[in-house]
């Protein structure tokens, strides 16, 4: 079977993702799923389009994560994985993983810090006098 690549963004993360058939490894940045993500919920989020789609243990996952926080990397990743798995059979996976919401990107952003003020929004104390 065919090695395909997908890609993920969460924030500033960013992950590639190359999904082949086989017993279920996910090997990110050359370690394994269980030491990169020491968190079960972070493991869980990943392992999310594999669940809803019912291929636990099909496919064998390598990623290449890079950039944002260790939550934005696990969202990028199960994006990544749910983009891989639509391109491997879309009839079969694309409406589950729709449904679910896993083919959306979420474009939320942290917003600029302005100059003049302590944060994005948050002004300094006014002082009448």
């Amino acid at each position: 079977m065919k090695v395909v690549n997908a890609l993920g963004r969460r924030k500033s993360a960013v992950a590639r993702v190359y999904l082949v058939a086989g017993k279920g490894n996910i090997t990110i940045n050359g370690r394994e799923l269980s030491d990169y993500f020491k968190e079960d919920a972070l493991r869980y989020i990943v392992n999310q389009p594999f669940a809803v789609t019912a291929t636990e243990g099909q496919f064998d996952v390598k990623a290449n994560l890079d950039g944002g926080g260790i939550k934005g990397q696990a969202e990028a990743l199960r994006l990544g994985i749910a983009r891989a798995l639509c391109e491997q059979d879309k009839e079969a996976y694309r409406s589950a993983l729709k449904s679910a919401g896993f083919l959306t990107r979420d474009a939320r952003e942290v917003e600029r810090k302005k100059p003049g003020q302590p944060g994005a929004r948050r002004r300094f104390q006014f002082s009448k006098r």
